[in-house]
């Protein structure tokens, strides 16, 4: 089943254009990563999703229903970490956990939710005012994942959070997509989106211009490839030589290390050059695009 259907949905401000004809799809129990530079659209289509604002034209729906018509229905099924939330300063850690889950009309052990999002009891009694902004992120993200809702939207998720936190963050996401749940996950770290997602859509200016797994993306791209090759010593000339020829666009070098970059099918003319130049290649790869070099191809518009 689809958890998240936007069909031909556009949505102006004004004169300003923020999503234009977006069709988007999000299976149930995957974790979707949401991508795009500043002002492409993404908070825009959160918003629509929970009936926040709500679109000049186009459907939205979420497990099946409609947002403008059925919000509440939604809402009640789905978990948010908002970027950019406020908490209240003289309330403690517990008290905010109480109200959310009050609000949401479900029975959780309190400290087994401090707990599992990495705080302890002494954070429980201490009023948020005096909390780090990760300790605040955690705390967000608790409130998000109690009662185990069928969605998740979390916006901006390790914001704050030190390698230990945005680590057992990451822990907490595939353990509730494990559990069943749907994760529409959005972050400009791209690192994180890289080690969780399923799939990934990139937004441009009110448009998806790509969509898959990481994976997919870079065979999508791959019309050329960074060669590492490490050679015994780097003969005089090596470097023109392999820079000469057809398919290559950069050659760098660093000791004994040459990075080439080149088309995929030249790579075996890029050693047999070296060798010809009088090197020996004791060892080469092939490194992968990272998703920042992905993300910026298609969000500078290098990638059709």
């Amino acid at each position: 089943m689809t958890a998240i259907q936007l069909t031909d949905v556009t949505k102006r401000y004004g004169d300003e254009t923020a999503l234009s004809g977006l069709d988007l799809a999000v299976k149930e129990g995957e974790i979707y990563g949401f991508l795009g530079p500043n002002g492409a659209g993404k908070s825009t289509t959160i918003n629509l999703l929970l009936d926040f604002v709500r679109p000049t034209s186009g459907e939205v729906r979420v497990f099946g229903h409609d947002a403008q018509e059925e919000g509440r229905a939604i809402r009640e099924r789905t978990g948010i970490l908002p970027e950019g939330f406020s908490l209240y300063d003289r309330l403690t850690g517990r008290k905010h956990l109480e109200f959310a889950t009050e609000s949401k009309g479900i029975d959780v052990d309190i400290d087994a939710l401090f707990e599992r999002v990495g705080l302890g009891p002494d954070a429980a009694g201490k009023k948020v005012g005096g909390y780090s902004k990760g300790m605040t992120q955690r705390l967000a993200l608790g409130a998000a994942i109690a009662g185990e809702p069928d969605l998740l939207i979390l916006d901006e998720p390790s914001t704050g959070l030190d390698p230990a936190g945005a680590r057992q963050m990451r822990e907490i996401i595939r353990a509730e997509r494990d559990r069943g749940a749907t994760i529409f996950f959005s972050s400009h770290i791209l690192e994180q989106v890289d080690a969780v997602c399923d799939r990934v859509g990139i937004l441009r200016d009110g448009e998806l211009v790509a969509e898959d797994t990481v994976d997919g993306l870079r065979d999508a791209t791959a019309d050329e490839t960074t060669l590492v090759v490490e050679l015994d010593h780097l003969p005089e000339g090596a470097t023109e030589h392999v820079a000469a020829l057809e398919g290559v666009s950069n050659v760098t070098t660093q000791g004994t290390v040459a990075t080439v970059t080149c088309r995929d099918d030249v790579k075996s003319r890029v050693i047999r050059a070296f060798e010809e130049a009088g090197a020996t290649v004791e060892d080469f790869e092939t490194e992968e695009s990272s998703l920042e070099d992905l993300f910026i191809d298609y969000t500078t518009g290098a990638t059709a």
